[in-house]
């Protein structure tokens, strides 16, 4: 029986990945410096993913400036998005129908808890639960069973929601039921081991849901 949602954060409630590589272009783009999109984009949503996102800059550039330019570009970016779509209707849908609501995300408290604040979306959540909650990030799958050992739950008993490829094997790894929902900037992830893949959590309603969840 289903009794929870899980989601991620970054990218599935608010798309903070793509401003994140926006704001990476916006600063090339002002420096007259070539911006290599599809090397950034296979960084979103991989925790062991590293790159040099200056490497095409000057030796001599002031990386600390660029770092001050880029943040400041994302910020302004951020804050102007909206929550993705379908998010707050699954969130309603799930306190009237009495679903448990938990979240699970790499970022730290000090992003997502204030992002929720800010959205109106923080007393949505039961439990909320972070990078520095845990001794290993996704794709690990210590974040989920932290929200289901908190819920009292087995994994069966819950649906995650996640937007990439490395969020959605934490959650396969911890036992639950996935839909995976990929923004632009993870639209090329692998999700064949997901249970059910959306173009959007808009496509998404709870009957649905229940629906497939229960005849898996």
């Amino acid at each position: 029986m289903l009794r929870a949602l899980i989601f991620d954060f970054d990218g599935l409630i608010l798309d903070t990945e793509t401003p994140l590589i926006d704001a990476y272009a916006a600063v090339h783009a002002a420096h007259g410096v070539p911006f290599e999109r599809k090397l950034f984009l296979h960084g979103v949503g991989h925790a062991d993913y590293s790159f040099d996102p200056w490497h095409g800059f000057s030796p001599h550039a002031d990386r600390a400036e660029l770092e001050n330019e880029r943040r400041a570009a994302k910020d302004q970016i951020i804050l102007a998005l909206p929550v993705l779509p379908g998010v707050r209707e699954l969130l309603d849908a799930a306190r009237t129908a009495g679903l448990r609501a938990g979240l699970a995300s790499n970022s730290p408290h000090s992003w997502v808890d204030s992002h929720l604040r800010r959205l109106g979306l923080f007393e949505h959540f039961e439990f909320v639960g972070c990078r520095e909650d845990v001794a290993s990030p996704k794709p690990e799958p210590d974040l989920y069973r932290l929200v289901l050992n908190r819920f009292g739950l087995r994994g069966r008993e819950a649906v995650a929601f996640e937007d990439s490829n490395t969020g959605s094997r934490a959650a396969r790894r911890a036992g639950v039921w996935c839909v995976a929902a990929p923004n632009e900037s993870t639209a090329h992830h692998d999700f064949s081991h997901v249970d059910w893949l959306v173009p959007s959590l808009a496509q998404v309603d709870l009957p649905a849901l229940r629906a497939r969840f229960e005849s898996a």
